[in-house]
């Protein structure tokens, strides 16, 4: 089970990832800690589709992870290929203009779970456990 918290930079992602982590047992990917073994600091688009592939290659081998990855476009969201997507939808806009200017806002049928004010953690938690129960039952 892969699975991608997405955001704008500042909309709580490591945050957010790093408690479901803990709580579900999963192998927890933070973006920049990659980006920073790697010394690979390109955010052009080419720059964000390398490290959507690159964190897509070593999710792959990692039966449990939770990822946490601006994932600013349709493409780069598409490239990593997410098994649940969780969208933290809490800020309009990032201290970074360029992320701004190129982060597309998720359409309902590419997340799972959309968070606009994620006070409620155990709402969240409970929301995915509650999917991974679904589908092991399938």
């Amino acid at each position: 089970m892969k699975i991608l918290i997405c955001g704008l930079p500042g909309s709580g992602k490591t945050t957010l990832a790093d408690r479901l982590a803990k709580d579900l047992y999963y192998t927890r990917l933070n973006a920049d800690q990659v980006r920073s073994e790697l010394n690979d600091w390109d955010f052009s688009e080419e720059g964000r589709k390398r490290q959507a592939r690159r964190l897509r290659d070593i999710t792959n081998r990692i039966p449990r992870s939770i990822t946490d990855f601006v994932c600013p476009t349709k493409e780069t969201r598409k490239i990593f290929k997410a098994d649940y997507v969780i969208w933290m939808d809490t800020v309009d806009k990032s201290e970074y203009e360029d992320t701004n200017k190129m982060f597309e806002r998720l359409e309902e049928n590419e997340y799972d779970l959309q968070i606009t004010n994620w006070e409620n953690y155990e709402f969240i938690l409970s929301a995915f456990r509650s999917y991974i129960s679904r589908t092991d039952a399938v």
